[in-house]
């Protein structure tokens, strides 16, 4: 299939249409449901528009725990539909939507008491890989196996000896979240959606008690757009109770935002070749495979400071420290964290509970005629979700509309992934980059890294590594600005790649590289350029500092001291 480029000459393009005639659907909101909504959308024939305020999966959507999972524990919760509908994404993701972006990754389960904890916890492991392969699409993970406490400490070596009797070991997947949700928004243009970031929806469009569009504020270039719509869908998760003020509806539910924080630290910090799940008193512990780091998380406490940027707090960081030292050999310091990342959930609540039982589950609503609300769920759910919403808006047009079709459809860049895969010693040979580089390139943007090795073609100071980010070529970051959506610096070393969290000086000393690598492409002077890369250092040290703060209040507080680029 062909595929779209996010330039600013589309983006620019995508805006002037939407507001030229009107859409049948309009979706608010470029996390991971808003994106799946508009490809859902679009894909059944219908016109539709997408706008994020900010960037793509700039919210929750790019600082989840990266894991495509079916949600273990839902088991002892006996939630089982949840676990089965979650298993059944996982293995379209990683048998046939997303096979370039989804990859499986192992966990290690310690067990600490004799006897009772295996055959308990064995027949949890047991009943969750059954639940996948009864969809059919479960063969793609090798199943979980039980290991004795020697053979245990073989494969995790970094684990107290006395901190286990045995152990499990099972398979889930993971994925650059904030990736992902641009392969969607890319899959979603690609099939005629109309697209923008940076486009901040102020108000809604109203005949009578109907919604029939949107005010959309362009936030890079200036002015404002009316779009309309048959159908208006609000995707846009914890500010879901926000953008509802705006209709002056009372809403049928609330979102309550919780904070989940995640530490990244060097591979050679853990010494194991899987990763661990913890319990807590809470809740579970995931250390995660990530690349040269492992990521260890999650925290779960409410939130209700600002949203655009949840601060992680000098406690936040020392529980998870804690925590997972309780069971590592060689414990963990302050001065092993190379980065911290904090986002919010969507947690559904209802009148009058404090902690919802539906708080992993989604719900769709039409509040009133021509708007759709999609809220809560699960990151690995989200076609799910988009399929609903998209039925929900289905019902308030008056056309025959063909049924969901994504789960027969790939994202771009899936399409002969397998087979470049196996002939990449042979790209390798053509473009002259190492083997390692092009299965990274493979792994980041599947088919779509031809793309990206054009670009060294013609230019091939661009087959170079970024300065001070080894892992990631200088193509990359042109890439990001002429195909990928970025509007600016942050956008490129904290979504498009993750620079931002996995170097100790927190992407510092790649931004101004970075920025100047960007410039031709977005048209920059070298006013723009110095206001980019100070923006960017502003925005690391506030988040230094956020992290040294005692608790939420302060973190918060430390955190706002550096406020949004401005364009010019």
């Amino acid at each position: 299939m062909r595929t779209a480029t996010l330039g600013p000459a589309q983006r620019a393009e995508s805006l002037a249409s939407m507001a030229e005639r009107e859409l049948d659907v309009l979706v608010v909101g470029g996390g991971v449901v808003g994106a799946g909504t508009a490809l859902d959308a679009v894909t059944r024939g219908l016109s539709t528009g997408l706008v994020e305020a900010r960037d793509w999966a700039s919210g929750t959507s790019s600082r989840s725990s990266k894991l495509i999972h079916g949600g273990l524990r839902y088991l002892e919760m006996l939630d089982f539909a949840l676990v089965r509908e979650a298993l059944k994404e996982r293995g379209l993701l990683l048998e046939k939507l997303a096979p370039h972006l989804v990859r499986p990754v192992p966990f290690l389960y310690p067990l600490q008491h004799k006897g009772w904890e295996r055959l308990y916890a064995g027949a949890g492991v047991a009943l969750y890989d059954t639940m996948a392969m009864t969809h059919g699409r479960g063969r793609g993970l090798p199943v979980h196996r039980h290991l004795s406490r020697r053979h245990a400490l073989r494969v995790a070596p970094c684990l107290k000896k006395d901190a286990l009797v045995g152990a499990l070991q099972y398979y889930d997947a993971q994925m650059d979240d904030a990736r992902f949700v641009l392969i969607l928004v890319r899959t979603a243009a690609a099939y005629g959606a109309r697209t923008a970031n940076g486009a901040r929806v102020t108000g809604f469009l109203r005949e009578g008690e109907r919604v029939v569009g949107a005010r959309v504020q362009d936030v890079e270039g200036g002015g404002e757009y009316e779009i309309r719509a048959k159908q208006v869908v609000n995707a846009t998760g914890v500010w879901t109770d926000d953008t509802q003020a705006m209709v002056g509806e009372r809403g049928q539910f609330h979102v309550r935002a919780s904070k989940g924080i995640h530490l990244v630290v060097p591979k050679d910090r853990i010494h194991s070749t899987t990763g661990l799940i913890l319990r807590t008193e809470k809740s579970v512990l995931f250390v995660i495979p990530w690349g040269r780091h492992w990521i260890v998380g999650t925290t779960d406490t409410d939130w209700g400071l600002d949203k655009a940027h949840p601060a992680a707090s000098s406690a936040d960081i020392d529980y998870l420290l804690e925590h997972v030292n309780s069971v590592l050999a060689v414990p963990l310091t302050r001065d092993d964290v190379e980065g911290v990342y904090a986002g919010l959930r969507p947690l559904l609540a209802g009148e009058s509970d404090a902690s919802s039982k539906l708080s992993r589950e989604h719900t769709v609503a039409h509040p009133v005629p021509g708007l759709v609300v999609v809220a809560g769920g699960k990151y690995t759910t989200y076609r799910v979700m988009a399929k609903d919403a998209v039925d929900a808006a289905v019902h308030g047009l008056d056309l025959r509309v063909a049924d969901c079709v994504t789960e027969e459809t790939p994202l771009v860049g899936a399409e002969g992934y397998h087979a470049l895969w196996n002939g990449r010693a042979r790209t390798a040979a053509r473009t002259g980059l190492h083997p390692v580089r092009v299965e990274h390139l493979l792994q980041r943007y599947g088919s779509l890294a031809e793309e990206v090795l054009d670009l060294v073609a013609s230019d091939p100071s661009l087959g170079e590594p970024l300065g001070a980010a080894d892992d990631y070529l200088r193509a990359e970051v042109v890439y990001a600005a002429s195909h990928e959506g970025a509007r600016h610096l942050e956008d490129v070393l904290t979504r498009r790649t993750r620079i931002s969290i996995e170097t100790f000086d927190r992407g510092t000393r790649s931004a101004r590289e970075a920025a100047e690598l960007m410039a031709p492409v977005l048209g920059w002077d070298s006013g723009q350029i110095d206001r980019e890369v100070r923006h960017y250092e502003k925005r690391v040290e506030a988040e230094r500092e956020s992290q040294r703060q005692p608790d939420d209040l302060t973190a918060d507080a430390a955190r706002l001291g550096a406020p949004d680029i401005v364009p010019l």
